[in-house]
């Protein structure tokens, strides 16, 4: 590879499509029971061979973050190299359009996706290394994140199994714009441990989807994110009352929720519709996708 060469990878928003608490260790780390897909709604990390590591950030919302040594592109990129025993360099240019601290797994998805290019750009050979057990301590979504295709979650998010390809279901993206702590979101809950509701046959329909949703699968961790930041309550609620609207949930610990629908033309209706009306908000139209390796290599 030359040094002009530069890599170019998407890092999708995550989505939880349900999530469960489903007990806690002794450590404190709670159990999780989750259906994890993502939307074709990315950050985008570029990558270039350099005698450094250094990290570059832009996009509309890149002054939330530091480009600093806690940052976690940064992070993955040291500790990979650590794991692998390299002195090898890299530019590394961020361009964030996912809001920061948002239930979607912005961070970990942008350490996955620079996780995935560094380990070609340094031919580094996975096989060889624990790359999961890596993606793991940089935090609980990473591993999903880097695995990178639709998958039931378990544990403390190290515990993966592959779901067949969902549907493509059209849907609406809306982040408030307010942060919420995913810890103190897990202490403020107060409702008793949910149990595991995974299912075995795949839906191969948006209806079939929404039906398995709706069947005692929702997210545990949204009403003590509403307990603390209202207007994710709000939010659900005018995603709920848009035309053609199937289902709303909230994503991960919040603030981020999105809507599900049944046509792409619904679904941006709907975003126009909820952007007219709070042009503060963050909205986009988008679509889930199983496989990350659907936009990789953009």
């Amino acid at each position: 590879m030359i040094e002009t060469d530069v890599l170019t990878l998407p890092a999708p928003a995550k989505l939880n499509l349900y999530l469960h608490v489903t007990g806690k260790r002794a450590d404190g780390y709670h159990l999780l029971d989750s259906l994890v897909a993502f939307a074709n709604t990315y950050d985008v990390v570029k990558i270039q061979a350099a005698s450094q590591l250094s990290l570059e950030i832009d996009g509309p919302f890149a002054d939330g973050l530091l480009a600093d040594a806690d940052n976690l592109v940064l992070r993955a990129a040291e500790q990979l190299r650590q794991l692998a025993g390299s002195t090898d360099g890299a530019q590394i240019t961020l361009t964030k359009n996912l809001p920061v601290s948002s239930g979607i797994g912005g961070g970990s998805s942008d350490a996955a996706a620079t996780l995935r290019g560094l380990v070609r750009l340094w031919g580094v050979h996975p096989g060889l290394h624990d790359l999961s057990g890596m993606a793991l301590k940089l935090g609980a979504d990473v591993p999903v994140c880097l695995y990178g295709r639709t998958a039931f979650m378990g544990g403390i998010g190290e515990k993966l199994d592959p779901v067949e390809a969902l549907p493509p279901v059209p849907m609406v993206l809306v982040n408030p714009g307010v942060g919420v702590s995913t810890p103190d979101i897990f202490k403020a809950r107060t409702a008793a441990f949910s149990k595991v509701r995974r299912f075995a046959a795949p839906p191969e329909t948006t209806d079939a989807l929404i039906t398995l949703l709706e069947d005692n699968r929702g997210n545990d961790l949204a009403e003590p994110a509403i307990t603390k930041q209202p207007v994710i309550g709000h939010v659900l609620a005018e995603i709920n009352q848009t035309t053609g609207c199937r289902l709303a949930r909230m994503s991960g610990s919040g603030a981020t929720c999105f809507g599900f629908f049944n046509t792409t033309k619904s679904a941006e209706h709907a975003a126009l519709s909820l952007q007219k009306a709070h042009p503060d908000w963050w909205v986009v139209a988008s679509h889930l996708i199983s496989d990350v390796r659907a936009v990789e290599w953009l």
